[in-house]
């Protein structure tokens, strides 16, 4: 496997990775019936969710290369088959030869690259002309690669739309960390439901990187027109990123009403926290990029009101939940939000839909899934590697 989570060497011989990272290449290891390694680049950069571990408490090899380093071919020999992310420029070129079968995994469009360039503000015009060419010249490289692939792998709508038909192997995944028995319990769904009926002020969440390419310099502005509407409520916002400062400057304002958390442990403490704390989740996020941030929040029984990004746009049409505001429009979004604080039956209706489809798109069912079509695609026996019905693959 190659791919592109970040890895950082320790002096003492162990690395720091990424949690979810992990605990996905774990399952991974357990449901591949053959012996799996997994290529990683030392990029030195900082892991804000990661963790650091021994080589030998992984439960799966690593070979960590140095940053720039080519895929050599002393990388991939003895290889029988390669799972590699197609959104790294160093895999594309590893369908062109004779090499080993090759299923690729996509998750961003050229779309989002582009408007990733566009939102980022490090750049100044040259340079993202210059970067917006770079990936002009790679999406060449990609689509051809898919092209010669023995699979491809779409993580979302957008992704899937945009590739599935380069490739009659192509699948379509939902990536998210849930598993069944992390997700809401009957009773808590009853709780929610309840408090909302009772009139007790709504509770809106957020979590994720506070940077402008997430939307997240639009959470203040969103809290200001609400509290100008007179609306009672809690904003809770979870993450880390160079918008924190100005985040936490404005909260005076709030009186206690908007709260900033620094980044927690997925698992242990944000999902029974907003499991039990939580009745909306506030999006602002401008990118189509799959997002887990969604299904994640669907499966503690949170109903999701976002931009109308391709990916939100299409899941919320999917699964019959949430709402969907133009993008951008802070007053639209808080004038959404006012109506659902009149409307709670409407919360939580959508609350139970949302965990209805997220108990369909579990991390096991999900994982196993794309496992069952990875091995039909690099080892098929006949009639292998045709996807699933519907539209998880093309037709």
């Amino acid at each position: 496997m190659i791919v592109p989570a970040p890895v950082n060497r320790l002096a003492d011989g162990r690395v720091r990775l990424d949690v979810k990272f992990v605990e996905g290449m774990r399952l991974h290891g357990r449901l591949w019936r053959g012996s799996l390694v997994v290529v990683l680049w030392d990029h030195g950069q900082d892991i804000p969710f990661g963790a650091e571990y021994a080589p030998r408490e992984l439960g799966f090899e690593t070979v960590i290369l140095p940053p720039g380093a080519p895929l050599d071919e002393a990388v991939l020999r003895g290889v029988d088959g390669i799972a590699a992310s197609a959104d790294m420029a160093e895999t594309l070129d590893l369908t062109a030869g004779d090499g080993p079968p090759v299923v690729y995994s996509i998750e961003y469009t050229l779309g989002t690259r582009l408007k990733i360039v566009a939102l980022d503000r490090s750049l100044g015009p040259l340079r993202k002309l210059w970067s917006m060419a770079w990936n002009l010249r790679m999406e060449r490289r990609r689509r051809r690669a898919f092209r010669r692939a023995a699979g491809v792998q779409a993580n979302g709508y957008p992704a899937f739309d945009a590739y599935r038909r380069l490739n009659p192997a192509t699948l379509l995944y939902l990536d998210g960390r849930m598993r069944r028995e992390m997700m809401a319990t009957p009773e808590e769904m009853a709780a929610r439901a309840a408090r909302l009926a009772s009139g007790r002020p709504l509770r809106i969440a957020h979590s994720g990187r506070l940077e402008p390419m997430k939307g997240a310099m639009d959470l203040i502005p969103i809290a200001r027109v609400l509290r100008e509407r007179g609306l009672t409520f809690t904003l809770d916002i979870f993450g880390a990123g160079s918008l924190v400062d100005a985040i936490t400057a404005s909260l005076p304002e709030f009186d206690g009403a908007v709260r900033l958390h620094a980044p927690v442990d997925f698992e242990t403490v944000l999902v029974p926290w907003m499991r039990a704390n939580a009745d909306l989740f506030l999006s602002c996020h401008r990118q189509s990029d799959p997002s887990c941030t969604y299904l994640e929040t669907m499966g503690c029984g949170v109903p999701v009101i976002g931009y109308d990004n391709a990916m939100w746009q299409r899941m919320q049409a999917e699964s019959g939940s949430g709402w969907v505001v133009p993008m951008g429009r802070v007053p639209a979004m808080a004038a959404q939000i006012a109506q659902l604080d009149s409307g709670r039956d409407a919360v939580a209706a959508h609350a139970a839909a949302a965990l209805r489809f997220a108990q369909a798109h579990d991390f096991e069912t999900e994982f196993e899934l794309r496992m069952s079509h990875q091995a039909g695609c690099l080892f098929p026996a006949p009639g292998a590697c045709q996807g699933v019905p519907g539209q998880r693959a093309l037709p």
